[in-house]
C-alpha cells in the first residue's frame, strides 16, 4: 500500500454518514441545497455523544482545518452549515455541562490531575501490562484523528490571551511544532509512529473507523477553541493534556518496547515524556496563573474544561479497555478495503 506523509497530503476523503443529521451535513458539503439541512428539533433528538451528532460536528469543524477532498473551501463560512454547527454545539455543550455539574473547584481539579490512582485502569495501563500489537495499532489509528493535527486547536486561544498566559502558550506551541524544524513537529512524529506500526499516516484516513467516543474527545478541542467565551475551558483542556501526558507517554513508550514496535513508535512517546514534564510546570505556573491574574472569574470555566476533558477521555479509554478485554476490535466496520489487512498484519 502506498502512503503519503500528512505534511504533503491533500485534504482527506469525506467520511460516510452515520445518521440523518450527518447525512444532511455531508450532502451540503457535496453541493446539496439549503433545504436539506437539519433543524433544531431534529438535532435535539440526537444523542449528544452519539455517532450521528459527533460525526456531523467533525464534518463541520474540519472545514476550519484541512477540509475534505472535493469540498469547496468557500463552505468554511457557509451560513447554513454554521447555523447547524451552532445547534450541534449547543446539544454537545449542554450535555457536558450537565454531566460535569458536580465538578470540584479549580484547585481540587488540578490537584487531582497530579495524583494518579494506586490501581489505575486506563488505556495506557492496559497497553503497558497486556496490550498486543494489534491493540497498539488500533489505539494509534484512533488517536490519529486528533494527533495528526496535534496542538492546532489550542492555537485558537492565542489571540484571546494576554501577557504571561499568551507568552507561555506560544512557548509550549513552539515545542509542539518542532522548534522551527518540520521533521520534529509532534504531528509528524506521530505520523512516523503510525508508519512504523504499519498504518497509513495520511491525515484523516481512519475517521471512518473511529467511533463516537474518539470523535467526541477530538471535537471538544474545536468546540472550546473556536469560541472566545470558552477560552477558560480550552485552558482547562490544555491543562489535562499537559499534566497527565508525561506518565501516560512513559507507559505507552514501555508498551511499544515490550511489543517490539520499533524506534519510530518509541520516539513519539519518549519525546512526550520529557517535553510534557516541562510543559506541565509552565501550564500551571504561567498559563493558568497568568490567565487568572487577568481574568479571575474564569476559574470555574477552567474547572469545567478539566472535567469535560476527563469525562470524554474516560469514555474513550473505557470503551477500548472493555472491548479489548473481550478480545474484540475497538474499530467501527471498515469502509476502506485495505484497512483490516493493515491493522491486523503480524
Amino acid at each position: 500500500m502506498t502512503v503519503v506523509h500528512p505534511l504533503t497530503r491533500t485534504a482527506p476523503a469525506l467520511p460516510e454518514a452515520r445518521g440523518a443529521v450527518s447525512y444532511a451535513v455531508r450532502g451540503r458539503l457535496l453541493g446539496g441545497g439549503a433545504g436539506q439541512l437539519p433543524g433544531e428539533s431534529e438535532i435535539a433528538r440526537c444523542a449528544p455523544y452519539g455517532e450521528d451528532l459527533q460525526l456531523a460536528l467533525h464534518l463541520c469543524y474540519e472545514q476550519h482545518y484541512q477540509g475534505f477532498e472535493g469540498v469547496p473551501e468557500t463552505l468554511e463560512w457557509d451560513a447554513g452549515l454554521l447555523g447547524v454547527r451552532a445547534l450541534l454545539e449547543h446539544r454537545f455543550e449542554s450535555a457536558l455541562r450537565h454531566d460535569c455539574r458536580d465538578r470540584p473547584d479549580l484547585d481540587e481539579a488540578l490537584a487531582a490531575l497530579l495524583m494518579e490512582p494506586a490501581e489505575a485502569t486506563g488505556v495506557s495501563h492496559f497497553l503497558l501490562s497486556e496490550g498486543e500489537p494489534w491493540q497498539l495499532r488500533e489505539h494509534a489509528a484512533l488517536r490519529s484523528v486528533s494527533q495528526l493535527r496535534e496542538a492546532d486547536p489550542h492555537l485558537w486561544i492565542v489571540p484571546r490571551l494576554r501577557g504571561r498566559a499568551k507568552a507561555a502558550m506560544v512557548a509550549i506551541a513552539y515545542d509542539e511544532y518542532g522548534c522551527g524544524r518540520a521533521e520534529r513537529m509532534h504531528a509528524g512524529l506521530y505520523a512516523d509512529l503510525m508508519a512504523g506500526l504499519g498504518l497509513d499516516p495520511s491525515y484523516g484516513h481512519y475517521v471512518d473507523m473511529a467511533g463516537a467516543e474518539t470523535l467526541a474527545a477530538s471535537n471538544v478541542m474545536s468546540l472550546f477553541g473556536l469560541h472566545r467565551r470558552l477560552r477558560g475551558a480550552l485552558v482547562g483542556h490544555f491543562a489535562v493534556l499537559e499534566i497527565t501526558s508525561s506518565p501516560a507517554a512513559s507507559r505507552l513508550a514501555a508498551a511499544m518496547r515490550r511489543t517490539g514496535a520499533g524506534p519510530a513508535a518509541e520516539r513519539y512517546y519518549d519525546e512526550h515524556v520529557e517535553a510534557d514534564a516541562v510543559h506541565e510546570q509552565v501550564v500551571r505556573r504561567d498559563v493558568i496563573s497568568g490567565l487568572l491574574d487577568d481574568e479571575p472569574e474564569l476559574a470555574p470555566e477552567i474547572s469545567f474544561g478539566i472535567a469535560a476533558t476527563c469525562l470524554l477521555d474516560d469514555r474513550f479509554g473505557s470503551r477500548l479497555v472493555d472491548v479489548w478485554s473481550r478480545g474484540d476490535s475497538a474499530l467501527r466496520t471498515p469502509t476502506h478495503g485495505d484497512v483490516e489487512r493493515v491493522l491486523y498484519q503480524n
